[in-house]
């Protein structure tokens, strides 16, 4: 990893890639989320502070466990004065976080769980398929596959207004 000297204060946006290992357009995305921050010096190129290293590696950790990033920027964004995360903040937020994430890990474990329930049979209206269709409501009611008419308009198969059953 390179090593960027103590004098410098501010990184440009590939000493930082370099450093963080994230890329260089991932950087400007987060930039562009407001996840971090950058002066343009004179020339327009980014200058970022030594401290953003700090937060990159605090998004890319959050990332990592499945954490949106809208939910990050949020996190982020209660930090006072938009301060660098600690080691304090980190483990306030994932403790936050854990509820969700262990939601997550359920869900997957019955996704995998089921993995094979589906396979073949060709119906999105199991009531057992949480692949195709985890909520499915009809699925108590009904087996198979199902075309349900919409609000006001015709059953299937019903003969529509105007169409007749006589031969022209």
């Amino acid at each position: 990893m390179p090593q960027i000297p103590e004098k410098i204060h501010e990184l440009t946006v590939g000493q930082l890639a370099a450093r963080s290992g994230a890329a260089v357009s991932a950087l400007h995305f987060y930039e562009s989320k407001g996840l971090i921050s950058s002066r343009r010096t004179s020339g327009n190129q980014r200058r970022y502070t030594r401290d953003t290293l700090r937060r990159v590696a605090f998004i890319r950790a959050a990332q990592r466990v499945g954490i949106p990033l809208a939910t990050i920027r949020g996190a982020l964004a209660e930090l006072p004065q938009e301060r660098t995360p600690t080691r304090d903040d980190w483990a306030h937020l994932s403790e936050a976080w854990r509820a969700e994430l262990d939601e997550r890990i359920r869900r997957l474990n019955r996704l995998r769980d089921h993995l094979t329930d589906c396979i073949g049979c060709g119906c999105l209206s199991l009531d057992t398929c949480v692949l195709s269709n985890p909520d499915d409501v009809s699925g108590d009611r009904l087996t198979g596959s199902r075309l349900l008419a919409e609000k006001g308009s015709p059953k299937p198969g019903a003969p529509q207004a105007g169409t007749g059953t006589g031969a022209a």
